[in-house]
């Protein structure tokens, strides 16, 4: 079950959200930070308990300042598949067990797999926004795994904002992959495409500030006071609906330890992410701005697979619905799923429900092969 801190917040921190989030992400910097050495602790705590990933092993491919990119053994150079992890949280969600693992169920049916880890803010990548994120960051890991194939273009995939991340990205250089993959990705963010957004645009003002660093647990409180429903409550619901299913039980706990495993990001990033995308909806619109690039749903022009979650409230339909009615006509599929439990979080169903890896992934896998 969530910790206290991961859920809740007095009448007098709710209006310091709501009313200076400039003092909760600047003066209050080194306090939030602490918060997410303390929940690290906890979710230390139950790794030791036995409830932490169970990773495969991997290699690190190549690196730069924002990002790390690892290589999975096995599979055919020539199927490349490049995961874009969320820079929220730590990626091992993807290779959470061997149950139900993106990674393994990808690489033992022929694809070779690579995951692109975000690193930790420092001094030397500092003023990196969405622009060296979607665009030069993915492009230099794109490069180097083509290289690696000897010229022959990788598949690209990512769930939630790592998703929305692979989307600019294929709308920013279409020519340098092979076919996208958005897993439960926002693509949309005009008024009323999903509660989260709706919830943070009226809690933080405009002109969110332009910091160093912004520490995980505050943005896990800002997530959870937008939207309580997707981030409080549902979590609260399969913990007790996990109980009678030791196996749902112990994913969900894994879950939780994923979800304590606090990461800071780049406090530019985060301006970006707020007023481009989640104010101003600059890319669904066509107006967002990616090096000397301007991008937007008519630049996708590449095979396109989305999968989405009616009861996942991050990510919903209506986050993604108005991006495809943009799409120049082409070759795009959309595959819905149902939630299940023991996924802690609807958002993750896709990458962590059993259901899922037994009936969706294996049309997301035979729509990769028939385009590799």
């Amino acid at each position: 079950m969530p910790s206290r801190s991961s859920v809740d917040l007095t009448g007098i921190e709710a209006k310091q959200f709501a009313s200076a989030p400039a003092t909760a992400a600047g003066t209050w910097t080194p306090i939030w930070l602490a918060m997410d050495a303390l929940r690290r602790m906890q979710g230390d705590a139950l790794e030791a308990f036995g409830l932490g990933p169970i990773e495969c092993p991997y290699e690190i491919l190549a690196s730069d300042a924002c990002w790390r990119l690892r290589q999975y053994s096995g599979g055919d150079a020539r199927s490349s598949l490049l995961i874009v992890a969320a820079p929220i949280k730590r990626p091992y969600i993807w290779d959470l067990d061997p149950g139900v693992s993106v990674v393994r169920h990808c690489g033992s049916r022929g694809l070779r797999v690579y995951l692109l880890e975000w690193t930790q803010p420092s001094c030397s990548n500092r003023n990196a926004g969405l622009a060296e994120y979607a665009g030069r960051s993915i492009g230099a890991a794109v490069d180097r795994i083509a290289r690696a194939a000897g010229g022959v273009q990788p598949f690209i995939m990512g769930h939630s904002l790592g998703g929305t991340l692979a989307a600019i990205f294929a709308a920013f250089a279409p020519e340098s992959i092979r076919g996208l993959v958005l897993l439960g990705a926002p693509l949309c963010f005009e008024p009323g495409s999903s509660r989260l957004r709706d919830g943070i645009v009226a809690m933080v003002p405009s002109s969110f500030p332009d910091t160093d660093v912004v520490p995980g647990s505050l943005l896990s409180q800002l997530c959870a006071l937008a939207s309580p429903e997707a981030f409080v409550w549902s979590r609260l619901t399969d913990a007790s609906m996990s109980m009678s299913d030791p196996h749902a039980a112990v994913t969900h706990a894994r879950i939780e330890r994923w979800a304590l495993d606090e990461v800071a990001l780049q406090g530019k990033l985060v301006h970006d992410i707020l007023e481009w995308l989640f104010r101003e909806d600059r890319f669904c619109a066509g107006t967002l701005s990616i090096g000397t690039k301007t991008v937007g749903p008519c630049r996708l022009r590449v095979p396109t697979l989305v999968v989405v979650n009616a009861a996942d409230e991050i990510a919903p339909p209506t986050s993604v619905r108005p991006f495809i009615d943009a799409w120049p006509e082409g070759d795009v599929r959309l595959i819905e799923h149902a939630g299940e439990i023991g996924v802690g979080l609807q958002h993750l169903a896709i990458l962590v429900g059993r259901q899922a890896h037994v009936q969706v992934w294996p049309k997301i896998v035979s729509w990769l092969r028939a385009r590799a």
